[in-house]
């Protein structure tokens, strides 16, 4: 199916956060000099074995870094006729896969896990003139009336998904297509070099379709050495109450032309955060959208929809969420007469 809002976050790293616990993420705070956004960097799985894939290349080169200097800061979507704005790690020639190693996220100690590895290079960024850094991924955002749930700043906004998108398990495999993996590159201007951060899964492949992105038949999951006993938390699948999570409003009719624009607001009521991956909503027509990130205690996110799965008619309808076991957490039923052009309906 391919992610749908893949493309570049320009800007400046002002401040960051380490990932720590369950589906860790490591947190940038990226200024474009306009607006404020959140690039979220997956520094554990929540699948067995926790521990990402990485390689970073501390003296990059490579064709795009030639035009990534001549992009206007803030996110761009690069659509798949720009093939040479687009990382992939099994096609693009950027490096040699079977040197990723596995890394764990939160080891006690300076220097020696995930998070340190990718803040030595951030923090690099942030101090010196000029520093810049290019996320690649899935945008989310604006969430026009949500502050971003880890820096407060408004409107929401921000990339996740830095790192490989094709070769996925089968519950992620929906999101599978070449020409579209996540990555951070990192301009080091007074040092005249740029630093590359590749990160993949353990349970992804590296031998993948050219079409679908799927993994081939018959080919094994790439092998990686054996590492300390001591791992990051994995997040072990619970059974989480229906009502936990609830769709809070819908922009069922936007401005303009509806494709693209519409857009499904969930709310989490619980005292945990929760993972979406896996999740889904559906229309009264039977459309599915499968969603994804995190929404922390207390805190909401604007979904929005890209025209391709659910479609939320003007005539009046229903949206119904499921969790990834496919059990039913809230429903909602709107009629033509709450919808207005450009309003967001409150349910």
């Amino acid at each position: 199916m391919s992610l749908e809002n893949y493309g570049i976050l320009k800007g400046k790293p002002k401040d960051w956060k380490k990932g720590k616990g369950k589906n860790a993420h490591y947190q940038i705070l990226v200024d474009d000099g306009k607006n404020e956004h959140r690039v979220a960097v997956n520094v554990n799985s929540r699948v067995a074995p926790s521990e990402l894939l990485y390689f970073v290349d501390d003296n990059f080169s490579h064709p795009m870094i030639e035009k990534l200097p001549q992009l206007e800061t803030g996110y761009r979507n690069v659509d798949r006729s720009s093939r040479d704005l687009r990382l992939d790690y099994v096609r693009g020639g950027l490096f040699d896969t079977s040197k990723m190693v596995p890394l764990e996220c939160d080891i006690p100690g300076p220097s020696n896990d995930l998070n340190e590895l990718i803040q030595k290079y951030v923090e690099k960024a942030a101090d010196m003139n000029g520093g810049m850094i290019y996320a690649f991924g899935e945008r989310w955002g604006p969430e026009t009336f949500l502050p971003d749930s880890f820096f407060g700043f408004r409107p929401g906004s921000g990339i996740h998904d830095i790192h490989m998108n094709q070769g996925n398990s089968e519950k992620w495999e929906y999101d599978d297509a070449p020409y579209q993996d996540g990555g951070l590159l990192i301009h080091l201007p007074e040092e005249n070099r740029w630093v590359a951060i590749f990160l993949a899964f353990q349970s992804q492949c590296f031998n993948t379709d050219d079409i679908t992105g799927h993994c081939l038949p018959d080919v094994p999951v790439q092998k990686v050495p054996e590492t300390s006993s001591q791992t990051c938390e994995v997040e072990v699948s619970e059974s989480i109450e229906a009502g936990s999570v609830i769709i809070v409003g819908a922009l069922i009719n936007p401005d303009g032309v509806d494709s693209g624009k519409e857009s499904v607001t969930l709310f989490n009521a619980s005292p945990k955060s929760v993972d979406l991956a896996g999740w889904s909503i559906k229309d009264a027509a039977g459309r599915k959208s499968h969603l994804k990130g995190e929404i922390r205690a207390g805190s909401g996110t604007r979904i929005l929809l890209s025209g391709k799965g659910v479609i939320l008619s003007n005539s009046g309808g229903s949206i119904s969420l499921f969790d990834d076991q496919g059990k039913l957490m809230h429903e909602v039923k709107y009629s033509s007469r709450e919808v207005r052009s450009g309003w967001t309906i409150v349910f």
